[in-house]
């Protein structure tokens, strides 16, 4: 067992959260007596999981109910919104169980709360939110710690909480100041692996700490970048345009294949028709073979530079 007797008070990702499981990732809340949006304890599952599942499942879906289970590690079950219950494998890695936790597990949660939900990074740039998304091993991150590189303030890194305001205005929420960098990411910005610690035992995927250039609050959401690897040599920055925005926000929704699993496939349609109406969104093209991010920090700045001015005429 990795939990404690005692609950611990969170905020993050937009939510009040309660845990009987330790996640020193996550800011502490000072006041204990609020109600909690989410509640993670530990339990047994494994009769549950072997009465929903076959042998080899991995995965389950029944209305507000997921379940999926990680080799060596845990079974998660995540309900309603609310409810996220963990039952730990022996001898499982604590550190892998929170990435999981503070991963699918919230992003699950905040799409049963019909939270829109981006895969990537955030970065606060001149006091609104930017978004960089992408596909696995696009280069979400790097960018990001780029940016943090400048003097600019991270949001998010891997969930990018968007939530709509009283005013019909979208925010993205902050979630906890750490990134995820792999070795060769670290190497490239002169940066020693020795000084951080592997996501989990074997992973050369590290945390990286960003208390100092974090944003701990929300900010409108101003745009969004889809970061593509290719061949050319050349970096390239274009505008995406009518229903490939709605494909772009479709894709890069976190954990998108369980919108039609939910039956969100109608208020995800909807909630992209009006975030499309509020932001830029534009494709990032950079050769796969060479390091970019300090350009493209240049590049998309340009361009977001570019597309103030056009706003302001």
């Amino acid at each position: 067992m990795i939990g404690t007797d005692a609950s611990i008070h969170y905020k993050a990702f937009g939510l009040k959260i309660k845990s009987m499981i330790p996640l020193p990732e996550l800011k502490v809340s000072e006041d204990g007596n609020e109600l909690h949006e989410v509640v993670i304890t530990e339990a047994d599952l494994n009769k549950i999981w072997l009465s929903k599942t076959k042998d080899n499942g991995r995965f389950f879906v029944e209305g507000s109910t997921i379940m999926f289970r990680i080799r060596d590690t845990a079974t998660f079950l995540v309900k309603d919104g609310h409810k996220i219950i963990v039952s730990p494998m022996p001898s499982a890695d604590p550190n892998k169980i929170r990435l999981y936790i503070l991963g699918t597990c919230i992003g699950v949660i905040l799409m049963q709360r019909k939270i829109f939900t981006l895969h990537g990074s955030a970065i606060d740039i001149y006091g609104k939110a930017y978004a960089f998304v992408g596909h696995s091993g696009a280069g979400k991150s790097t960018l990001a710690s780029a940016f943090i590189n400048r003097g600019f303030n991270m949001l998010s890194d891997d969930v990018i909480p968007v939530s709509m305001s009283k005013n019909g205005v979208f925010y993205v929420n902050p979630t906890y100041p750490q990134q995820k960098l792999w070795e060769e990411s670290l190497l490239n910005f002169e940066m020693d692996s020795i000084n951080y610690k592997p996501l989990f035992e074997r992973e050369n995927k590290f945390a990286i700490p960003v208390q100092s250039n974090y944003c701990n609050r929300s900010l409108p959401l101003a745009g969004v970048f889809e970061i593509i690897k290719t061949k050319e040599e050349n970096v390239s920055i274009m505008p995406v345009v009518d229903l490939e925005r709605f494909r772009l926000l479709f894709n890069q929704t976190f954990r998108q294949s369980l919108i039609s699993r939910l039956g969100l496939l109608e208020w995800h349609f909807s909630e992209s028709a009006r975030i499309i109406k509020q932001i830029s969104m534009y494709q990032i093209y950079r050769p796969s073979t060479s390091f970019t991010a300090p350009e493209l920090v240049e590049k998309i700045l340009k361009k977001i530079s570019e597309g103030e001015s056009l706003d302001a005429d």
